[in-house]
């Protein structure tokens, strides 16, 4: 099974998705080819490793993972392959490839060497990115396309501040809907809720103090808290776009008073 997934922050608006895609169907025509979102805000890593690390599982193993985000190559960003829970990534070592691992160090780390399509250095997902998807999509080992690394650049999640009596999150992610994924996960929040009343504050008008199974437990323009499939804290408005109506923007806190 030959899959190449995709996700970046090119937008739909352009030529290169289909350029992207076009590279490696040239190459390997038999290949199937899974857009994951093209919809990252411009250079915000978090968002995607965020999204591509609750996605990615769902896939069969095998699956090779094309990271277009923040991929412009320096002394200081390498161009990498990486297999991690037998799932293929091809990336820039930016931050990302860190962010997507939790307990499960990498099986193998390499640094690209692969001559790209293009003497242009401005366009490495189709000129490199592309071609190093297709060998791994083929089967081909990966110890071919470079020199092993032993780690990745470092990223790391903000974590949430704790408080006597509240917790201080951030804001990852933002889904069509302007629904907003914060970084408290329900553990976080059972450590301290046990039997308390606790206000999520939004905005003076916006206030939540109860955790709901899904969005149609209020009613429609009512906010909402729910713990995701993620198993972290996602607050939206039925029916309505909260991160619009209050002017979030990623990286913006959030905070849970228990009282």
């Amino acid at each position: 099974m030959s899959i190449i997934t995709l996700i970046s922050d090119w937008g739909l608006n352009d030529y290169t998705v289909a350029a992207v895609k076009g590279h490696i169907l040239t190459r390997m025509p038999e290949a199937t080819i899974v857009d994951i979102s093209h919809t990252i805000e411009p250079f915000n890593r978090k968002t995607a490793a965020y999204i591509l690390k609750n996605a990615y599982r769902n896939f069969p193993e095998g699956t090779v993972h094309l990271i277009g985000v923040s991929t412009t190559e320096s002394s200081d960003c390498k161009h990498i392959a990486f297999k991690l829970n037998n799932h293929y990534f091809v990336s820039a070592d930016n931050g990302i490839p860190a962010l997507l691992i939790e307990q499960t160090p990498p099986d193998k780390i390499i640094e690209l060497s692969v001559p790209q399509d293009s003497y242009k250095f401005t366009f490495s997902e189709r000129d490199l990115f592309a071609k190093v998807a297709v060998h791994l999509a083929k089967g081909l080992s990966i110890e071919e396309l470079g020199t092993p690394l032993n780690g990745f650049y470092p990223g790391a999640w903000i974590v949430p501040q704790e408080e006597s009596n509240k917790i201080i999150g951030t804001i990852v992610s933002s889904d069509n809907y302007g629904n907003i994924v914060t970084n408290i996960s329900e553990e976080l929040f059972r450590k301290y809720s046990k039997g308390k009343t606790f206000e999520i504050m939004l905005h003076v008008d916006y206030k939540i103090s109860k955790i709901s199974n899904s969005y149609e437990d209020v009613y429609k323009d009512d906010p909402v808290a729910i713990f995701n499939s993620s198993g972290f804290l996602e607050v939206g408005i039925n029916q309505g776009n909260l991160f619009e109506l209050l002017s979030y923007e990623i990286d913006n806190r959030l905070t849970i008073l228990f009282k």
